[in-house]
């Protein structure tokens, strides 16, 4: 299935166009549906982290898990910061892992990620929000957790994924290049044959088919 931008911003601003008046800010969400993928393989899930050339249109937040200079960086980043010590606390303390799952996306320094395998992995895993291991710059790896969505293959299998590609009150330009960018990345993994159907929708308005 080949998508052309003009397509795209088009499906994008008749979403849009069903808005109405909701007392909160809707997400608009993209769905790609598949067709001759075996996703009971798993070389053909999906587990993909794609950072929106234009952001998702709402703040994210970020926590990062570091002790030392790491930690100061990112504290100067302007994000929360737990360290080694808190991971065990967080271990013994469910609740509050999953209320701060809930609330946030997670990096981590490098050599930490065995340790929060081991004592959060279980949980973190089970709802897909393992910590990304931070690399190079850590303000600039902020920013960009702050923009990324993760496209991963859910539930029993089922030959679809989705993800969240800006908000109502982003500009249709601006979210047709998210569009694009997360349907590039998908193609690129499933291969363009593979792919049945694109929609968006906003989340209490109806799917718009990108033709």
């Amino acid at each position: 299935m080949h998508l052309t931008h003009n397509t795209i911003k088009d499906a994008v601003a008749k979403a849009m166009a069903d808005k109405g008046k909701r007392k909160f800010k809707q997400t608009l969400e993209m769905a790609i549906n598949f067709r001759g993928l075996d996703l009971k393989k798993p070389e053909n899930r999906f587990n993909l982290d794609i950072a929106l050339p234009n952001g998702r249109g709402k703040e994210i937040k970020i926590l990062v898990f570091a002790d030392g200079q790491m930690a100061s960086e990112a504290k100067k980043a302007g994000v929360e910061v737990m360290s080694s010590e808190d991971i065990g606390r967080l271990a013994k303390d469910p609740k509050q892992l999953k209320k701060v799952a809930k609330e946030s996306e997670f990096l981590a320094d490098p050599k930490l990620m065995v340790v929060i395998g081991k004592q959060l992995g279980g949980m973190l895993g089970k709802i897909g929000r393992l910590p990304k291991p931070l690399l190079g710059d850590t303000k600039q790896a902020v920013e960009t957790a702050k923009r990324t969505v993760r496209v991963a293959t859910k539930g029993k299998y089922l030959p679809v994924v989705h993800a969240p590609v800006g908000t109502e009150d982003m500009d249709i330009e601006k979210i047709a290049e998210n569009v694009e960018a997360v349907y590039d990345k998908v193609k690129n993994k499933a291969g363009e044959h593979n792919i049945k159907s694109v929609y968006v929708k906003l989340s209490m308005g109806k799917p718009v088919k990108i033709e």
